[in-house]
């Protein structure tokens, strides 16, 4: 089971926040400073990849779907553990549909005919695990995990030791 999630890090951990506003230029330059700083500038290409893919529709979805065009923050928090990375996103726009996780359907659609959007709540749900949901007031805040080994996550600067 994974270390807690929570936006502080544990004793000996480090991490990295960021507070992005929801707009699409933005978010794409938010997406190029994360991953050259510490402690996500350490990770394995494969981590990489995935947290790249996950975090990206994480926030493209933010700023078209929860602000739709309005003003408003997203604040990133990324925590290593021994395990892998925790990752929570909160923001202020709106709910999600019935206050709860879109499903990891594929759209239904021929190849020829693929929509534009439709993709990402698959992509996150197949690649991120113990991804949770919670509206609280005005506020909307998504946690999830992204698994590693220990030994993908021994040279990350202060990634927690399994124990």
């Amino acid at each position: 089971m994974p270390d807690d999630p929570g936006i502080a890090g544990a004793p000996g951990t480090s991490g990295v926040r960021l507070v992005i506003p929801a707009e699409p230029m933005a978010v794409r330059q938010a997406l190029l400073d994360l991953f050259a700083m510490a402690p996500t500038d350490h990770l394995p290409d494969d981590l990489r990849s995935t947290a790249e893919i996950v975090i990206a529709e994480v926030l493209n979805n933010i700023v078209e779907h929860a602000y739709a065009g309005t003003k408003g923050d997203i604040d990133l928090s990324i925590r290593p553990t021994c395990d892998g990375l925790w990752c929570t996103v909160i923001d202020h726009g709106a709910p999600m549909p019935g206050n709860a996780l879109p499903a990891a359907t594929l759209p239904d659609s021929q190849a020829e005919d693929l929509p534009e959007g439709g993709f990402g709540w698959f992509l996150i749900r197949t690649l991120a695990r113990d991804v949770r949901y919670d509206r609280k007031g005005p506020t909307n805040c998504l946690t999830f995990w992204l698994p590693a080994t220990e030994s993908e996550i021994a040279d990350i600067p202060g990634a927690a030791t399994c124990i």
